[in-house]
């Protein structure tokens, strides 16, 4: 990496010398203040790591505004790929950090106006971000975000649009594969301080494959207050949707029928059927969050500045029924079942000070997360296993046991204004999680037949607990007057999650996989920042290297076990670009180079059970070189827009993503592609301030049949997720005083 380093440094330097006069005062970007990762509000082009941010125009202009996938591809490091299936959410990957994600979203830590959307063990969930509501969304990748805490390999943060003035938003989308939104939206200050937001939506989808279809209810209040040195901010948010699963593909299948469905052999019913119709595989998903938080203002006279309370609490239940077979969940009494069924409570707060010594601004703080699952299991059939009576249902249960994950934390960040041109910042966060099993389904007579046990003892309780620091140290130099260097470096900290440690490795007997260890990391980080109108560009180059890295044992039956599989290095170059040579035209480019790879080989189950890596018993060998399964080496965002007072504004966009891993072994990838779209968006005054908005979008322009999302490491090779076809969007908003 060093000759790269060294030719980009000489790159910029050079470019940024012959723009100097060019730049001038007015550095060709507009003020995006950014507070991820800051001590303080800070200028984006001024922080010393890399940071992209997503804002609310580029938001409204890239979709319908129900998932993070539709803009965040315009980031840089940071891959966001939408399953078209509501019950898996999307699968987001920053640096390859996260990439091991079945569903959901592991290791990076969101955030919704700073209410965490991750959960204390590390497992997050975006399905209820409010887009629509949404001033930007800032992403930070790279060393400064280990200050967040565990599973910190990224930050995701969205910050909702300020309470300025009394007006209404009403926005209906109309889509392909039926997709329908209907959006409503009302805020208003109202006197002596106090603002109010009020908004809610309701969507479905019935979707191009079998068993697709989906709907999601979204209702939010924000209640703010704003005094002399005081700012206070309550927020409640609901969430409510029910999805079906259409499952993934194997090979064969995609490559027959890409928009068609899985099937295999269903017990009571002759020959092969589709699986997600025979199984009806669904998952029902609800959430209600509270949260409130409390800044306070010293004044630039005091040494302290700022203090800031926040506290949450929230409740989050899901159901879901799987495809798994009868016969599997009744051949021991370890197997949970085929229908996932668990109740979350979740609590946090943080507090905060923020202190100035000169040139000298340091942030001090501690918080306190926690979280509380009933989780139960159920089989997913009715009567005899050979021959059940019903599929789809919820049937015997199988699974009873209280979840906790607990984290305590305190942090600190400063930064030192050495000089004019030079800025140094450092942090460190110490923290301790504590994550329990305490299982409460009765013992059963025949646990001793368990060949994965070989105990009468059933009891699948246990505890871990794992201390950290995480340090961070960077600088910024600001070379020219249009160009700014920075370095950065951090030690990070990944625990499993509770989902990871539920099962013990195969072969290892049962219960709480005491064996997990977490995975711990060394991040490098090196960038330059050029703002020479009309051009800006960033480059950053990273490495880190992990210790532990967690990754599957094997993943059948419903059930997935986890190890650490020894040292993993993601390593790349990253380089976003802009261009506005004039009012009505300008240009984006994001390019993202990563190599991910196991450094040591391991042993993993294949897809034939049964599998005892002890014996060696139907397991494969993972060669150390191996790319990490969910990643790929390059990726691409390319949108060039133009925009006529009396034409709106006319943008043609193209993503391109490079072969994606679907397994450890590397026996298969998904094909890389290149899609392109064409968006038009137009508004028109209606008088008394209030105004309409057009957007029309053409997804997926050539039609191309492509994976877009794989379900890494699946045990029955199910890995591939067909990509949107061609699709079409319009959507009418209308908005305004009222």
């Amino acid at each position: 990496m060093r000759p790269l380093a060294l030719a980009c440094a000489g790159a910029l330097l050079s470019m940024a010398a012959s723009a100097q006069q060019a730049a001038d005062a007015a550095q060709g970007e507009a003020a995006q203040v950014v507070v991820t990762g800051s001590v303080r509000e800070r200028v984006a082009a001024e922080v010393p790591y890399a940071i992209g941010v997503v804002t609310r125009e580029e938001l409204r202009a890239a979709g319908p505004m129900i998932n993070l996938s539709e803009a965040l591809a315009r980031v840089p490091g940071l891959v966001v790929n939408n399953r078209n299936n509501y019950a898996q959410d999307l699968q987001i990957s920053s640096r390859g950090f996260g990439s091991r994600a079945t569903f959901g979203v592991r290791g990076l830590r969101l955030y919704s106006d700073g209410i965490p959307a991750t959960m204390p063990d590390g497992q997050g969930q975006v399905s209820h971000f409010d887009l629509a509501g949404a001033s930007r969304i800032e992403v930070l990748r790279g060393p400064f975000s280990v200050l967040y805490g565990n599973s910190s390999g990224g930050v995701i943060a969205l910050f909702s649009s300020p309470v300025r003035e009394r007006q209404g938003e009403v926005g209906l989308d109309v889509g392909s594969d039926g997709l329908r939104q209907l959006r409503a939206s009302v805020e208003t200050p109202l006197g002596e301080g106090f603002d109010l937001r009020v908004s809610g939506s309701t969507m479905e989808f019935d979707g191009y494959r079998p068993q697709m279809e989906a709907k999601r209810h979204t209702a939010n209040v924000r209640l703010g207050w704003q005094g002399a040195s005081d700012r206070v901010v309550v927020q409640a948010g609901y969430f409510n949707q029910p999805a079906q699963d259409p499952l993934g593909l194997k090979r064969e299948e995609f490559a027959a029928n890409p928009y068609g469905t899985t099937s295999d052999t269903v017990p009571g019913r002759t020959g092969v059927q589709p699986l997600p119709a025979s199984y009806d595989t669904r998952k029902n998903a609800e959430q209600s969050q509270v949260g409130a938080s409390w800044k306070h203002s010293f004044g630039d006279d005091s040494v302290v500045r700022e203090t800031q309370l926040a506290a949450y609490t929230g409740r989050r239940s899901v159901t879901q029924w799987q495809s798994i077979p009868p016969s599997t969940q009744r051949s021991s009494t370890r197997q949970s079942g085929g229908v996932v069924d668990f109740d979350r409570e979740y609590h946090g707060m943080d507090a905060r000070v923020r202190w100035n010594f000169g040139d000298v601004d340091l942030l001090t703080g501690a918080s306190y997360e926690t979280q509380g699952d009933d989780r139960r299991g159920y089989e997913n059939f009715l009567g005899d296993p050979a021959n059940p009576t019903a599929l789809g249902v919820t049937g015997l249960q199988r699974r009873d046991e209280r979840n906790r994950a607990t984290t305590h934390d305190a942090y600190a960040q400063l930064d030192w204004q050495i000089n004019p041109a030079l800025t140094a910042s450092a942090g460190v966060r110490s923290g301790r999680v504590t994550l329990t099993t305490s299982d409460r389904y009765p013992v059963q007579a025949g646990c001793a037949a368990n060949p994965n046990s070989g105990t009468l003892n059933c009891d699948d309780s246990g505890d871990l607990a794992f201390n950290y620091t995480n340090p961070v140290l960077g600088l910024r130099w600001q070379a020219l007057p249009s160009l700014q260097l920075h370095a950065s470096a951090a030690r990070g900290f990944e625990s499993p999650t509770l989902t990871e440690l539920a099962y013990r490795r195969s072969g290892e007997g049962a219960g709480f996989n005491t064996a997990l260890k977490p995975q711990t990391s060394r991040q490098f980080e090196i960038g330059a920042k050029w703002r020479a109108n009309p051009w800006s560009v960033d480059a950053t180059l990273f490495r880190a290297d992990v210790d532990d890295e967690i990754g599957v044992d094997s993943n059948r039956g419903g059930r997935a076990t986890y190890q650490n599989v020894g040292r993993t290095r993601r390593q790349g170059a990253e380089l976003s670009a802009s261009f506005q040579p004039a009012a009505a035209w300008r240009a984006q480019l994001g390019l993202t180079y990563l190599d991910a790879a196991y450094r040591d080989a391991f042993t993993t189950c294949t897809t034939v059970l049964p599998c005892n890596p002890v014996t060696g018993q139907n397991t494969a060998q993972v060669a150390a070189g191996n790319r990490i399964a969910g990643t790929q080496r390059t990726s691409a965002f390319g949108e060039v827009a133009w925009r006529d007072a009396a034409l709106g504004e006319w943008a043609l966009e193209a993503r391109a993503l490079g072969r994606t891993a679907v397994n450890d072994l590397n026996s298969d990838f998904a094909d890389g592609y290149v899609i392109t779209s064409l968006r038009w968006i137009k508004s028109w005054p209606l008088g008394g301030g209030r105004k309409v908005e057009l957007l029309a979008r053409v997804d997926s322009l050539a039609d191309k049949v492509y994976a877009g999302s794989v379900i890494v490491n699946e045990g029955n090779a199910r890995y591939f997720e067909t990509g949107a076809p061609r699709s079409f969007l319009l959507g009418v908003r209308v908005y305004g005083g009222f």
